[in-house]
């Protein structure tokens, strides 16, 4: 099963199973791992936001414009940021590695 790292905000790593088919807010949520994505994945909100680490950002799908537009409202938005509830876990991304922003923006 592929495994991936989430490294909280006071920098502990946690490395959990990823199973595939699973996006990345929904494998957060399954190891107790402090995400909160509000609308529940739907795209609704920007409340699954997280860091991707620079090596793995760009083996990812591209954004798409709805993603994008509720990126804008991500507290700590930086340049490899992605919205949990897009990020689909396949046996490709195996080892990914995201970090938690130290706060999140509920517009809801």
């Amino acid at each position: 099963m592929p495994k991936m790292t989430f490294i909280q905000p006071d920098g502990k790593r946690v490395e959990v199973d990823a199973p595939v088919g699973l996006s990345v807010l929904e494998i957060a949520h399954k190891h107790g791992i402090d995400i909160e994505g509000a609308c529940e994945g739907s795209l609704a909100c920007s409340t699954c936001h997280v860091i991707i680490d620079a090596d793995w950002y760009g083996k990812l799908a591209p954004a798409k414009p709805d993603e994008e537009d509720m990126l804008d409202l991500a507290f700590g938005l930086t340049k490899t940021s992605r919205l949990g509830c897009q990020l689909i876990m396949s046996d490709a991304l195996d080892g990914l590695v995201v970090s938690l922003p130290t706060a999140t923006r509920n517009m809801m």
